[in-house]
């Protein structure tokens, strides 16, 4: 059997897992394929640097210009991330009649629409399951197995690093900059944790989901986006007292308006809830189907041999497509539902103010609700004196109508300080 060359783009902690488990799985994957998967080389930076055994030196190269369009190439896997070389890398594979495996959920979200239009000129595949929760399948899933159905909502913890950051701090209680040293020490962070903690790379993962779910096109830039950096132990403290956990959630839902809401940031939610049990550096997304009802993803979100796993099993569905002359389902965004902004979003909150301690603070504080039609449905107090403290939950309202109560109690001289402000979701399926 003539085998199908393939050529990798990055040979780090993924990429290194990628090749071990070509070697190690050769001969399943002629089975499955129908013809063997041979390397025809593996663009780096440093061909110099010490790598995994696996990895062939003689494969080794720097010119990926040249080994994306080398003629005897069936196959591209990219693992180099960004969205610049790679991006431009991909472009050529696709023009040239190459289908793509990709984990890059930053140039997906980024530039998804031209990739897709260049993959189906060529009549080729673009397959991307590993750039969302690692080896876990759920975009083919959200893709394919409920094609005939209507997801109404998508909510779920992407981000390996911040869900063990929230969690030591929830089961240790860890200030936020230890949990991090310890996730860095672990390998789970990186030395600059920006992209993690900020929602930048669980924002990359909500467009690609919300997309995939919702049949229109949605890009990072379209989602709404909060870090946890501002999660402090008194937060984690309360949310435990009122029988929460707090979690990195995204979100990407569909109401009865014509439209969609796409959005990441930290949000308390009933311990109750599937979603709160998920530990450690581990991803899980709850799927909500109208004819499927509940459906949970859950499993390793992260790391070289789980996303390997996933790259792998697009690797071999390109491969059985491009032997048999086909190619896998296009992009659908025939709905193009409009994104709507964070403030048409519908959402309940904690707020933990920092008030003076007399009488009649509480009063002043509800009237500042009434005023901006948002209903209080629970009150707590803490402390005395200069540790007096409100907390407070609301019943649901437009989170511009929340934001505008928040800026309103800014103001109020009975206030000391809004200490907290957080979103309370899932109590609906907890």
């Amino acid at each position: 059997m003539k085998p199908m060359k393939v050529a990798l783009l990055g040979c780090g902690v993924v990429g290194s897992q990628v090749v071990r488990l070509l070697r190690e799985q050769a001969a399943d994957i002629v089975a499955r394929v129908g013809a063997p998967l041979e390397l025809a080389g593996v663009a780096v930076r440093d061909p110099g640097r010490r790598r995994d055994t696996s990895v062939d030196p003689g494969l080794l190269t720097t010119d990926a210009e040249a080994l994306v369009t080398a003629p005897d190439v069936d196959i591209v896997v990219e693992l180099i991330g960004g969205t610049d070389p790679a991006g431009r890398l991909v472009l050529r594979a696709l023009h040239g009649g190459r289908s793509v495996v990709t984990a890059n959920k930053a140039l997906l979200a980024r530039e998804g629409a031209a990739l897709h239009r260049a993959a189906h000129a060529a009549g080729v595949d673009l397959c991307y399951e590993a750039s969302v929760a690692g080896a876990i399948p759920l975009l083919r899933p959200l893709r394919e197995s409920l094609a005939g159905d209507r997801v109404t909502r998508v909510l779920g913890i992407v981000n390996g690093t911040t869900n063990y950051v929230l969690d030591r701090m929830d089961s240790t209680g860890a200030s936020f900059d230890d949990a991090l040293a310890e996730a860095q020490a672990l390998g789970y962070a990186e030395s600059d944790p920006t992209a993690d903690v900020e929602g930048h790379d669980a924002a990359a993962k909500a467009a690609i989901l919300a997309q995939l779910a919702f049949h229109s096109r949605v890009t990072a830039a379209d989602v709404h986006r909060e870090g946890i950096t501002g999660i402090t132990p008194a937060d984690i403290a309360n949310a435990r007292a009122m029988g929460y956990v707090i979690k990195l959630l995204a979100i990407c839902s569909r109401g009865d308006r014509h439209g969609v809401g796409v959005r990441v940031h930290p949000a308390m939610i009933p311990r109750s809830h599937p979603l709160a049990g998920v530990r450690e550096a581990y991803n899980a997304v709850f799927v909500e189907a109208r004819s499927a009802g509940n459906l949970m993803f859950y499993g390793a979100g992260a790391g070289g041999a789980p996303t390997a796993s996933a790259v792998l099993g697009d690797l071999v569905a390109a491969a059985r497509n491009r032997l048999a002359g086909v190619s896998g389902p296009p992009e659908s965004v025939y709905a193009a539902l409009p994104v709507h902004p964070m403030g048409e979003t519908v959402t309940r909150s904690y707020i933990a103010l920092e008030v003076l301690d007399k009488s009649g603070v509480l009063a002043r504080v509800c009237e500042v609700f009434a005023a901006h039609d948002v209903s209080i449905q629970t009150v707590r107090q803490e402390g005395r004196g200069d540790d007096a403290q409100l907390i407070l939950v609301t019943h649901q309202a437009e989170d511009a109508a929340l934001g505008a109560t928040v800026r309103a109690l800014e103001r109020l001289d009975v206030v000391r300080a809004v200490a907290s402000v957080m979103r309370v979701e899932a109590e609906d399926a907890a």
